[in-house]
């Protein structure tokens, strides 16, 4: 077995937060190490579509935003955290852009901004279809280029403290630091294969740093909350699974029935309209996918096609690849589970309850509170996956 290996700080995933705390911690001048359970550009962060919510818009504000998640999150969301997410949010943004992410921007040179549901106003930035592909890449590009170590196809395998720091095993190597930051994702992929359903998730979101730490002692909170994603592929069988992305709805289209009809309000929160949709089919109002799967229509025939080849181009492809085109036909949709809510209780720089133990994006609760807004994710891993590694730099430094 391999020598200990000592750091300032370790961290645990490489999507979006972890590389965001990474980068981080290593430009606040801390010798850091990155552990991940397979290579670096596995994780969900990558497979993130629809964009990120900061408040550019003339109309728009960091309280607006924080209101909006407020009221989305059914009023359950941590507010302290909340405004740290919005008045973060353009700080974030054009750290990303010093890092090269290059968001779509309108003729007249401003941010190509849409609505998401539960958003009262257009928030949404963009890269296309691939904005998680986008950010992460620039991410890993950023770490990689910096001195930091890399442990790939190393899951954390335990995790104890020793005379006031960490000690880890990440495969099979031994491993010490004065901090951890946890960014291990959710664990919908493991969550959906024991139901029986589908899952937008990479199959290593399985949880078990999670399960690992609150034996720990780690607090937690909404750990019940999984989130489905209202607009899961139904059909053809090489979209069942996939999230189609919500700025379909942002660029008009809408939910109907078997009769044609639409039954909600389509850029309603993630939840209500997921639970319209169960209903709708509930009540004999869906419609059968050819394998036998319940659905209802998305008609996107109603976006433009300029909206389209500008803010959906990848879904477009996948679609007429098989031999759909959804500019000419309404799709089939259904609910898919897409995230985990709740998890470890963290404060305002992403400390659990475990001294010196930090957590940012989808395995931390809080932020959202028992309900996400789409394009909050992606800000959560990069505000809190910030703040995760310059505290976590600057206490193993102390």
């Amino acid at each position: 077995m391999a020598q200990d290996v000592r750091f300032d700080v370790l961290v645990i995933g490489s999507g979006a937060s972890g590389l965001a705390a990474a980068v981080s911690a290593a430009r606040s001048g801390a010798r850091v190490a990155l552990a991940t359970k397979g290579s670096l550009q596995a994780n969900n962060s990558s497979k993130a579509q629809g964009g990120i919510q900061a408040s550019f818009g003339a109309d728009d504000s960091p309280d607006r935003h924080a209101a909006d998640v407020w009221a989305s999150s059914h009023e359950t969301a941590d507010k302290a955290l909340v405004e740290v997410l919005t008045g973060d949010a353009r700080s974030a943004i054009h750290w990303l852009e010093e890092l090269g992410v290059e968001f779509t921007h309108d003729e007249d040179g401003g941010y190509r901004l849409a609505r998401c549901g539960g958003a009262t106003a257009k928030r949404l930035l963009q890269v296309g279809d691939r904005t998680g592909h986008a950010i992460t890449k620039q991410l890993r590009e950023a770490w990689e280029a910096g001195s930091g170590t890399s442990f790939t196809n190393a899951p954390l395998r335990e995790l104890q403290q020793v005379n006031g720091h960490w000690r880890a095993r990440v495969g099979d190597h031994p491993v010490e630091a004065g901090t951890v930051v946890l960014a291990a994702g959710g664990r919908c992929y493991a969550e959906a294969e024991r139901r029986g359903e589908l899952s937008t998730n990479h199959p290593n979101a399985t949880g078990e740093v999670t399960k690992l730490v609150l034996e720990l002692g780690a607090e937690s909170r909404d750990l019940d909350a999984l989130q489905y994603h209202p607009n899961g592929g139904a059909w053809p069988p090489n979209m069942q699974g996939y999230s189609i992305p919500e700025t379909t709805r942002a660029y008009g289209a809408v939910l109907l029935n078997a009769d044609g009809e639409e039954f909600t309000d389509s850029l309603g929160p993630r939840d209500a309209v997921s639970q319209a949709i169960v209903d709708e089919v509930h009540a004999g109002r869906g419609v059968d996918t050819p394998d036998g799967r319940p659905a209802v229509y998305l008609d996107t025939t109603r976006i433009s096609e300029a909206d389209a080849e500008i803010s959906l181009p990848y879904m477009l492809r996948r679609y007429r690849g098989a031999g759909i085109d959804p500019l000419r036909e309404k799709i089939l949709t259904y609910p898919v589970l897409h995230y985990q809510n709740g998890g470890l209780v963290i404060d305002t720089n992403a400390e659990t309850t475990l001294e010196g133990v930090y957590a940012c994006g989808e395995i931390a609760g809080g932020t959202h509170g028992r309900n996400r807004m789409m394009g909050n994710s992606l800000l959560e891993c990069v505000v809190f996956g910030r703040r995760a590694g310059r505290a976590a730099a600057e206490k193993a430094s102390a």
